[in-house]
């Protein structure tokens, strides 16, 4: 049989089989040399290494895929020129010694500080001088270049053989046969470098599933999580300025002025004797505009509008960033989410944090969505900063019924989680759990009926109407119907359950979905484009707190440190978020993420101003919240201008400070 396969075939697959080992090699090198896995069980030992070797393998293909594609253009000719025979031993010298390189600074660079080689190692090259002396008072570099020079050597003898071991077979094959190799070829090594079967491919997330950070770093392949780290190189924070601004920051958090100590430590001296259980559930695309409780004409969210009538609701709210990913990173976190580039949770130098959702000692943690936790990386986000944690996704539940490309809907969701939540509930065991909906979001796929749910028809309401409420699309207003519909079937169950009178239920929107000229609006946050940050947060918990409106100005943030006070659970805050139940939290902000016409940009909203200044140019401009125009005063309130530009400043050096800085200690 293997006669039959053209030598060209045999050529790619024997060169990546041989890459493969070489980089495992480095993998039980480091394994046995540096990885510090004492007392690893042996199941997070093995899905570590199986992780590790799909890794190995994605780069093993990766690296020969440009020879295997002009290999495969060549076919049988690659063997009859010596151009071809040339090409590929320097090519695979070059592969050899660049892997090598990468491999040997990975594990001087894990020596030194206890993570694999990222892409912000380049910061050494700011002064090549110094690092260069570092580089060779502290190892053999003389010995290793000669080392090296022997090690291309024989890569290239090698090169040689099996070029010439290949070249031997002589085949005549006709070109429908080459035509089937050369795509069973590319669906083979395209499957390898995706490397999953699910609808996300192998990302760096995934190797940080164990709460022992030293696991996490042996599951990865450096090369792989240098290139993916590369396009947040530049992302670090400016020291000088955050030491300029730490007072102001430090002043507002009422925290200690004269060192940099971010630490709170939160105790009660009356704890309730049975812990209470705490739900989060992210509203997906739900700003305050879609919902008829915060005065859109077309009722539609009458479940959720009785409801916040029977919360704590906060009616000043705000996401940092207007997107889903940035949203569930700051709300596990306790950071914004400023990056530039994509989003905070793909950036993989800066998901392992200290947080509070970790602290919930005794508690059942769960995580719940109906797709994948691969997505955006969320996964790493989680795993990497919360002990214990399961995480309920595509593939986890009893019953699955895929309705789009975010998985199964919120009413299947909800039904899903309640039942594990009952489970823990019979058992006696208190549990915080993560629940984060995605149906209210294109492409709104929504039943044509689902219990007592009715979306409207397109012969039911005309375009005028939907444009009274903003509304794009008919499905947009009957997505936001369904979760509303979804919300109050979801507490329902939760009370037949019996677990509902001892919950805590936050429910928060992740930023507005886009709308058109909502003309009902009595403000001019639309025009300032801040009202796509403007959402929901609500507090429901008949048992722990009365209903009521308040007003501070709050921030994603704030969230876990509310709610965890509100359960009266110890916990240590480390991050820029703040208790608004606390009665001295009362110099309340928002600091959001957004552009200004089309640059990058950041604002803080304090005392019925919203203060906005862009990234680059550092233009700024101050707007009232209280009027309908959009006139930059800033000229005209000099003070309150000054105060808001060192307080946006304070938030913005200090999320960055806290990024790198706010880290773990190693296991």
């Amino acid at each position: 049989m293997s006669q039959k396969i053209p030598n060209y075939i045999k050529y790619i697959f024997t060169n990546v089989f041989f890459l493969f080992a070489y980089i495992f090699f480095f993998r039980a090198l480091f394994y046995f040399l540096l990885a510090d896995l004492d007392n690893i069980s042996n199941l997070e030992l093995q899905k570590a290494i199986f992780l590790g070797i799909r890794f190995d393998l994605k780069l093993a293909i990766l690296t020969f895929f440009p020879a295997t594609i002009l290999i495969l253009i060549a076919n049988h000719n690659f063997f009859k020129k010596v151009i071809y025979k040339r090409i590929a031993s320097i090519y695979l010298v070059l592969c050899y010694l660049i892997l090598t390189l990468f491999y040997l600074f990975d594990f001087g660079y894990y020596e030194y500080l206890a993570i694999r080689l990222d892409a912000s190692s380049l910061r050494f090259l700011s002064d090549i001088k110094i690092s260069s002396q570092v580089l060779i008072e502290s190892y053999p570099i003389y010995k290793g270049i000669f080392g090296l020079l022997i090690l291309c050597f024989i890569i290239y003898k090698y090169a040689i053989f099996i070029y010439n071991l290949c070249s031997k077979i002589h085949q005549e094959i006709v070109a429908k046969l080459k035509l089937v190799y050369f795509i069973f070829t590319i669906l083979l090594f395209s499957f390898g470098i995706y490397n999953s079967v699910t609808h996300y491919p192998l990302r760096w997330s995934e190797a940080f599933f164990s709460e022992n950070n030293a696991l996490n770093q042996f599951t990865l392949n450096p090369v792989l999580y240098f290139f993916d780290s590369f396009a947040f190189r530049s992302e670090g924070v400016d020291l000088e300025k955050f030491k300029t601004y730490y007072p102001v920051i430090a002043k507002h958090l009422n925290i200690p002025v004269d060192t940099v100590n971010f630490e709170k430590k939160i105790t009660f001296k009356n704890p309730y004797k049975k812990k209470p259980n705490v739900i989060f559930v992210m509203l997906e695309s739900t700003g305050t505009a879609p919902m008829s409780f915060y005065g859109n004409p077309l009722n539609s969210t009458p479940k959720m509008d009785s409801l916040m009538k029977e919360s704590l609701s906060f009616s000043k709210f705000y996401v940092h960033k207007p997107g889903t990913a940035g949203s569930v990173f700051a709300s596990i976190t306790g950071l914004p989410d400023i990056e530039d580039v994509k989003t905070a949770s793909r950036n993989p130098m800066i998901i392992d944090q200290r947080i509070i959702f970790d602290q919930y000692n005794g508690y059942e943690k769960l995580y719940f969505l109906g797709g994948s936790a691969n997505w955006a990386n969320i996964r790493g986000v989680f795993q990497s900063n919360i002990k214990d944690l399961k995480i309920y996704e595509e593939g986890s539940f009893e019953e699955e019924n895929r309705a789009d490309v975010w998985g199964i809907d919120d009413y299947d969701l909800f039904k899903e989680s309640d039942k594990e939540l009952k489970k823990l509930h019979q058992k006696g065991k208190p549990f915080i759990a993560y629940i984060q909906t995605a149906t209210n979001h294109m492409p709104f796929t929504v039943p044509n009926k689902k219990e007592s749910f009715v979306p409207i028809l397109e012969h039911e309401i005309d375009e005028e109407t939907l444009l009274k409420g903003g509304f794009r699309s008919l499905g947009q207003l009957n997505g936001i119907r369904y979760l509303d519909f979804n919300i109050a079937r979801f507490l329902e169950r939760t009370k037949k359950s019996g677990y509902y009178e001892n919950s805590i239920f936050a429910f928060f929107g992740d930023h507005r979905g886009g709308m058109k000229k909502l003309n009902f609006l009595k403000n001019n946050e639309d025009d300032l484009g801040i009202q796509v940050h403007h959402v929901p947060f609500f507090i429901h918990a008949p048992k722990y707190v009365k209903p009521q409106e308040i007003k501070k100005y709050a921030k994603l943030i704030d969230i876990f440190p509310t709610v965890t006070s509100l359960a009266k659970i110890d916990y240590t805050n480390y991050t820029l978020g703040r208790d608004l139940l606390d009665r001295k939290t009362t110099n309340t902000a928002a600091f959001v993420y957004t552009q200004s016409k089309g640059e990058k940009a950041v604002g803080i909203i304090k005392d019925g101003f919203y203060y906005e200044k862009t990234n680059t140019t550092k233009k700024s401009s101050l707007y009232s919240l209280q009027t309908n125009t959009i006139d930059d005063i800033k000229f005209l309130k000099p003070n309150i201008t000054l105060q808001m530009d060192s307080l946006l400043s304070a938030y913005y050096h200090s999320t960055k400070y806290l990024y790198f800085n706010n880290k773990k200690s190693p296991n």
